[in-house]
Order: C-alpha cells, then structure tokens, then sequence
C-alpha cells in the first residue's frame, strides 16, 4: 500500500484543490492511504466524509514583509515544524503532496528531511513564499498558469490546470433549469458576484452602494462570503418599498455556497463577476462563462492581478481594476458582453477552451509516478 500526505491549507483555494486531487488519487490507485497534515479549519469535514486521516499541525504563516504578526507566527512556525518531524517519523509516506498556504512549509521541510518524494501544485501565476520554497525541493511541479514556469525548474514542470472538484463538473443543469432551481427569471441577464470562499468585501460593498441601478436591469446571484453575510441586512433594511420588490425576485443572497449551490450558480448566470483567484477563475471557466475580474490589490505578490490579465489574455474575460469600479464602467463592460455582435459567443469558446478539466487527474498521475 502505497501512502500519501496531504498538505496545504488557508483558504478555499488551497484545500478545494486539494480535496479534487485527492478524489483522483483512488481512481488510479485503489491500494492507497491517504492523510491530510495541515492546520485544522472549515474544510475539515471534506477530508473526514473521503476517510482521509486528519494530521493537525499548528497553523503560521510566514510573511516576505514586516509585520508585528511575524512576532508571534515564526514561534509557531517552529512548532509546527517540530509536530511535522515526529508525524512524518511515525508515518512515514511514500509521497508528500503540498498545496501550499499556511502549515504546508513545515510538511515539506519535514519530507525533505527524510528524504520523501515531494510533489507540488502552484494555482496563481506568481507563487507565494511556501511554494517558492517548496519548488526547490520539489521532484515534479504541476502549475495552472503558464506564466508561472518561469519560478521554477522548467524539467519539473507541468502545466496541469487548477482542478476543479468533480462533483462540480457533474451531472451540470441546463441554464434555464438553474434558473429554475435558484428561482431567478429565464429571460432576464444573471449576474453572478462571486467572492470566493472568504468573500470580498470591496466588490459586496460595490452591489449594495448600487441595488437600485443594477437591478433595474439585472438580476444578481451574489455569493458574499460567510463573514460578510450580515452585511446585507442594513441594505435591504433601507430599499423603497418599489425596490423591495425587485428585491425579492432579482437579488438572491448566499454566505458560503455549499457545492451544488454553486454548481447551480455557474450554470444559470449570463457573466461572472469576481475577484481573480485561481480557482475561481478555472471553475468559471469549466461552465464556459465570460467573467468581468477585479483584481484583490492586496494579494501576495500581485497574483490576483496576474492572474486577471494571464485570463483575459485569452479573451475569456475583462478586467476592472479598483480604481474604476464604478457602476458606470461596469454596466458598460456587462452591456458589451451580452450585447456586442459575437462578444458573448466568442469570451464563452475562449473560457472553454483555457478550462482543464482533467487537472485533478494530471496531478494525480504526476504524484504516482514519483
């Protein structure tokens, strides 16, 4: 039996990937055991409903900048390195798999040490510190963007995708059943905000400055993230009594999108309109629609901003950045998508053909061949 360590972690567009991957892994190789090492968080029941063996090891977060947090996560760090040295001694895989993120480091510092096989899977087109690590140390690097080759030892890598769960890419509903099911009209544009996982509280607070506008001539599926969920109830609080109304029929609000929720959201929506994250990016892409991206300025590295113009390259989506999100621009960028002769038809053929289905399989592979 051949035994796998799972690691990474942070946010959703570390460990959906991961629990993709480790979905494909059984597919292939029936004789495995697979564990995941990492910091214990939200998404811990994904790994427990798959009998994966969970491996808690502290969560630190290793920053390129200074900040007072550093203070108290690098003592963490060193813990945690310690707690991957004595579980990986009593487990002692054959492989070690790493995502990235917070907890991923000390697992593969730890794998190194023992001179286990290390793969890892980099999803933005600027890595962050633990996988610029990481790839040094690597046997074999599966990348989603091109672009990112660049970071690392071109032998080493291959250019897989981000993988998407497979029970988002099944049995898919028609749009119009989507619709149906969400309880959205079948005539009426659908935007669908997406915030991720962890929601974006920049683009939420954009769709609530402007509910009247963009309902007069929208309808908006809008994931705000589970956090931000309250702040919707002031805003719908203060509607007139005209765009209570619309409210009720054209606004649908969720905090964190359970799968089929979002599988159902993908398909019934005319555009997507997100922050640029990996993972949201190739889940866009899988179902084919055109994505007008804001870019997170924040984010490590500029990635997010990377990775929105990497995509709209292709010509699957547009990008805004936070200077010119404003409801003006925006309602001109979604009229020329859904009005312009051929526009829709052509960012819909570019999505489809940058998604990568098969990226949880590819990765797969790559981890069983080392």
């Amino acid at each position: 039996m051949k035994r796998i360590v799972l690691t990474g972690g942070g946010s959703g567009g570390h460990v959906l990937p991961l629990i993709a991957v480790a979905d494909a892994l059984p597919k292939l190789d029936v004789d495995l055991e697979l564990i995941y090492m990492g910091p214990r968080d939200s998404y811990e029941a994904e790994f427990l409903k798959r009998d994966i063996r969970m491996s808690s090891i502290v969560s630190s977060k290793l920053r390129r900048y200074f900040s007072l947090s550093n203070i108290v996560d690098f003592p963490k760090f060193l813990v945690s390195l310690i707690q991957a040295l004595c579980k990986l001694y009593v487990l002692m895989p054959d492989i070690v798999f790493s995502k990235g993120g917070p907890g991923a480091l000390p697992v593969v510092l730890a794998a190194k040490f023992y001179m286990i096989p290390i793969v890892i899977h980099e999803s933005d087109t600027v890595p962050g510190l633990t996988n610029k690590i990481s790839g040094k140390l690597a046997r074999k690097i599966a990348i989603s963007f091109e672009e990112s080759a660049a970071y690392f030892n071109g032998s080493k890598v291959t250019v897989s995708g981000n993988p998407v769960r497979a029970a988002l890419m099944e049995e898919v509903p028609s749009k119009d059943v989507a619709r149906e099911r969400l309880g959205f009209d079948k005539t009426l544009p659908l935007i669908f905000v997406l915030g991720g996982s962890q929601g974006a509280t920049r683009i939420n607070q954009f769709i609530f400055d402007n509910f009247e506008p963009l309902l007069k001539e929208f309808q908006i599926c809008h994931q705000v993230g589970a956090a931000n969920f309250e702040d919707a109830k002031p805003v719908v609080m203060s509607l007139s009594k005209e765009m209570s109304s619309l409210y009720f029929s054209r606004y649908k609000i969720f905090g964190f999108m359970e799968t089929e929720e979002l599988k159902n959201a993908l398909a019934a929506a005319d555009i997507v309109f997100s922050r640029s994250g990996s993972a949201s990016i190739f889940e866009t892409a899988f179902f084919g629609k055109p994505s007008i991206l804001v870019p997170l300025p924040e984010a490590a590295g500029d990635h997010q901003k990377m990775n929105a113009y990497a995509y709209a390259k292709t010509g699957a989506a547009i990008v805004i950045e936070g200077d010119n999100l404003k409801l003006d621009v925006v309602v001109i960028k979604i009229k020329d998508i859904l009005n312009g002769p051929g526009t829709y038809s052509q960012m819909s053929a570019a999505a489809k053909g940058f998604a990568k289905p098969d990226a949880a399989n590819v990765i797969a592979k790559e981890i069983l061949s080392v």
